[in-house]
């Protein structure tokens, strides 16, 4: 079943395209993942598998800079996006240091003028554990861990 289209879909098209070029500078080491913040609405709710709910465009670029602390050698390059009306999906892959890899899925809702008020990032964090503890990877000095209960509220704004 096709979504109804709320935005044209050029303008759509457009945001995912400057979207997907962030991540791809991100992945060349030219821009960081609070980067990505400025795609967001300011009442925008991202969902991480492990950092649960963070609700607000602060909240947001806190949470792009903290997560990813200590995870500076880790990959995630995108191996496609897919739009249907105002919703996106987004397939990449997480690369660790050792090689291991898992494929994830990001969600995400157009809301207008170049920004998104929902992303929920999907992926098997059984088998992230698995890898983690296979290859021996440790964290870095500058690692946050997520908190210890996150809000797993995984509704829409």
């Amino acid at each position: 079943m096709l979504a109804t289209m709320a935005f044209p879909e050029d303008e759509v098209r457009a945001t995912v395209d400057e979207y997907l070029a962030v991540r791809a500078a991100i992945e060349a080491g030219d821009a960081t993942w609070t980067d990505l913040a400025r795609f967001f609405t300011d009442d925008a709710v991202y969902i991480d598998p492990a950092w649960g709910r963070i609700q607000g465009i602060d909240e947001i670029g806190a949470f792009l800079d903290e997560s990813m602390r200590g995870l500076e050698d880790w990959r995630f390059p995108v191996a496609f996006a897919a739009i249907d009306g105002d919703r996106i999906a987004v397939s990449w892959t997480q690369v660790l240091p050792s090689g291991h890899r898992q494929s994830g899925v990001s969600t995400l809702r157009y809301a207008g003028g170049g920004k998104f008020d929902h992303e929920e990032d999907l992926l098997n964090m059984v088998h992230v554990l698995e890898d983690l503890k296979t290859s021996g990877w440790r964290p870095g000095p500058s690692f946050q861990s997520p908190p210890p209960t996150p809000d797993r509220d995984a509704s829409l704004p």
